[in-house]
């Protein structure tokens, strides 16, 4: 990927762990999702990465809120890449699997490593939240082979550099095709540090290189997103911000919507001399053929 390759800007738009007490702007109902992928499009974004929640603001894994979201999106924008989330923490693998093959999104994130996945608070000295993200090769491969047979483009969500290498294998099995999609998310506790240079260091663990057949962006979480992103872009990388991952702009003010963070993504991805892949250009970087609008789920 060189810096004359349009830039595939993503958003996260709600994620599953906060809510409205945390940021107002989280959407709950599938109106709501709408109104905000509009702001997403309209300002640049060409892909959205969707974790379902009810109505209520509930984080669901059924069939029918990811289609009742799924709906308003694409009747609200004429085309953006729909992205589903496939991580989660004591929800079965089966229900998982249930929406992917119901409802067919263009793209599904793959994690690609088990891992301890925290939250510390320095000031208190403790763990507030510490747990096992369970992504054994068992449950890879189950969730890439459904993806396969419902050509859903597997998005690969690494939290550190050894999950880079566990492409590897999967490569060699020939489950998976370029151009593949690879995301380094940094952040969270349990991961790898979020820095400048292990992004660098991580973009070169890239199979093929960082310039060569497969796409890799980063995945910021928390404030430190925008040095991780202005990181991604100067070495050729994509990006993705939401509110999934960080509510606040680079001056500290939180953000209205998602459409605020998309703009800035958008105002850095122009500040560093590239330019915002459109949706049409996104699809062809990442092999996601667009899905006939009336066979839609």
């Amino acid at each position: 990927m060189s810096l004359e390759d349009p830039v595939i800007i993503t958003c996260s738009i709600s994620g599953a762990v906060a809510d409205r007490r945390q940021c107002p702007a989280i959407p709950y109902t599938p109106e709501e999702y709408a109104a905000e992928a509009r702001r997403i499009v309209d300002e640049g974004g060409s892909m959205i990465h969707i974790h379902a929640r009810t109505p209520e603001g509930v984080p669901s894994y059924e069939v029918e809120d990811f289609r009742a979201i799924t709906e308003a999106i694409r009747a609200t924008v004429d085309d953006v890449i729909i992205n589903y989330s496939t991580g989660a923490i004591g929800v079965e693998l089966d229900k998982r699997l249930a929406y992917l093959r119901e409802l067919r999104p263009d793209v599904a994130a793959l994690n690609m490593g088990s891992m301890n996945y925290a939250k510390y608070s320095s000031r208190r000295q403790e763990f507030v939240f510490s747990t096992v993200f369970e992504n054994s090769f068992e449950t890879i491969t189950t969730l890439l082979h459904t993806m396969n047979e419902c050509a859903i483009r597997p998005e690969h969500e690494c939290f550190d550099s050894g999950h880079l290498a566990n492409l590897d294998p999967l490569i060699d099995q020939g489950l998976l095709s370029s151009p593949l999609q690879i995301s380094c998310v940094m952040g969270v506790t349990g991961g790898i540090r979020p820095t400048a240079r292990n992004l660098a260091h991580m973009s070169e663990q890239v199979p093929g290189g960082p310039d060569g057949p497969n796409c890799w962006g980063v995945i910021g979480v928390s404030r430190r997103q925008w040095t991780l992103v202005a990181a991604a872009l100067t070495l050729g990388g994509n990006v993705r911000v939401g509110l999934e991952d960080n509510f606040y702009l680079p001056d500290g003010e939180m953000a209205r919507s998602n459409g605020d963070l998309i703009a800035k993504a958008r105002q850095l991805t122009q500040d560093v001399g590239r330019r915002p892949a459109t949706v049409a250009e996104a699809r062809e970087r990442l092999g996601v053929p667009r899905r006939d609008r009336a066979a839609s789920p």
